[in-house]
């Protein structure tokens, strides 16, 4: 039997309310001019004008070192920075994805060369990534990917196919994982590497992937001959598994995986007014507390976790597994709680934001790892 699940919580320090004020007052100034269907799409909205603001605010790459253009910041501020970017429903997808596990990425992995290219840009707001994972015919099992990086003079030459990539239409840079290589002694995992890729070379298509609200947030990528530099290889080659695996801890245990419907709440509480005379109402606003609270209490200790450099797989899996839940079940509650129509053109902030987030909610558990994959690794951390 494996070790116990560590969740060991902690509170923020008390130096970070002034930052948490700060970060209040800027968000407020700037969502005046967002409506409920924008609210709606928080983390997921692609707005490169207030990531550059935010650049300059030095709330990105905020605990990097200054070398790379990061502000040598404590994780838990930038923590509270996340906190209430999310809760206003912020569009800060245009550097989300890199500030979150691109960039951390880079800065354990890179090389020099890379760190220098990529990391100010971050940290200015100006770079952003998107993550080349899933494939057509792999499915949820990213090890049987076949999309192929060989190395030929010079390089590497990539073919292939990805899908889902949030945002590659908008995104500079893809961080992509393709097999270098493969054999029945080592296993399928064994094979596989990552790849710094510039989305304007020759021989990538993007072809986007309209959804349910009419926008396209996903596409397909197809490589076609694409040829890379040798400097391309992202850490070391035939380790990507490894690598991918401990990047998504990053993207399962963030504050991103329980708080994407949560704007909807103090809506929802600004439209029913100081008192709620019905008992099952407050029973069910009190239950929606308390599971981001203890969700919070759950990312933080993840948090603290990698900082000191350990790998909470299984840990982020529980987070994203339960949060991811919380998320789904939010606009549906909130919508008989308050009884408002989601309609996208209402004029009401909390019937536009419902609008987007009842069409998307069943794609929050997709993202970052299926359910029955975060359960699969549970259960393996159970040693079962």
């Amino acid at each position: 039997m494996s070790a116990a699940y560590r969740f060991t919580p902690f509170e923020l320090p008390p130096e970070t309310v002034a930052l948490r004020a700060e970060v209040r007052a800027f968000v407020q100034e700037e969502a005046k001019q967002w409506n409920g269907w924008q609210i709606g799409h928080s983390w997921t909205g692609f707005d490169r004008e207030l990531s550059r603001k935010l650049g300059e605010r030095g709330w990105i790459g905020m605990t990097w070192p200054k070398q790379y253009g990061g502000h040598e910041r404590s994780a838990l501020e930038r923590y509270v920075v996340l906190e209430e970017l999310l809760a206003a429903g912020a569009p800060v997808g245009a550097h989300w994805v890199a500030d979150r596990q691109s960039g951390p990425l880079i800065m354990r992995l890179g090389t020099e060369a890379q760190k220098a290219k990529y990391l100010p840009a971050i940290c200015r707001g100006e770079a952003a990534f998107c993550i080349g994972l899933s494939e057509p015919d792999a499915g949820s099992d990213l090890a049987s990917l076949r999309s192929k990086a060989e190395r030929v003079d010079g390089g590497w030459l990539l073919n292939g196919r990805k899908v889902w990539t949030t945002y590659a239409q908008d995104c500079d840079v893809m961080i992509g994982l393709f097999r270098t290589g493969f054999s029945e002694e080592h296993g399928k995992h064994k094979g596989l590497s990552q790849f710094l890729i510039d989305l304007k070379t020759p021989g990538i298509e993007i072809n986007p992937i309209k959804d349910l609200t009419g926008e396209s947030h996903f596409n397909e990528i197809v490589f076609d001959n694409v040829m890379l530099a040798e400097d391309a290889l992202m850490g070391v080659e035939n380790g990507g598994w490894a690598q991918a695996n401990a990047e998504l801890a990053f993207e399962r245990s963030g504050p991103d995986r329980y708080l994407s419907s949560f704007p909807l709440l103090p809506l929802a509480l600004a439209k029913l007014g100081e008192s709620v005379d019905d008992p099952s109402i407050a029973r069910d606003i009190g239950a929606m507390v308390a599971e981001l609270t203890v969700l919070r209490q759950m990312s933080l200790s993840i948090q603290n976790q990698l900082e000191n450099g350990e790998t909470p797989l299984q840990e982020a899996a529980i987070t994203k597994l339960l949060g991811t839940g919380l998320e789904q079940r939010m606009p549906g509650l909130i919508a008989d709680i308050v009884e408002a129509q989601p309609l996208r053109r209402a004029g009401d902030t909390l019937s536009e934001a419902l609008a987007y987030l009842i069409q998307v909610e069943p794609s929050f558990s997709l993202r970052g790892g299926t359910n029955e994959i975060m359960k699969m690794i549970i259960a393996r951390g159970m040693g079962l």
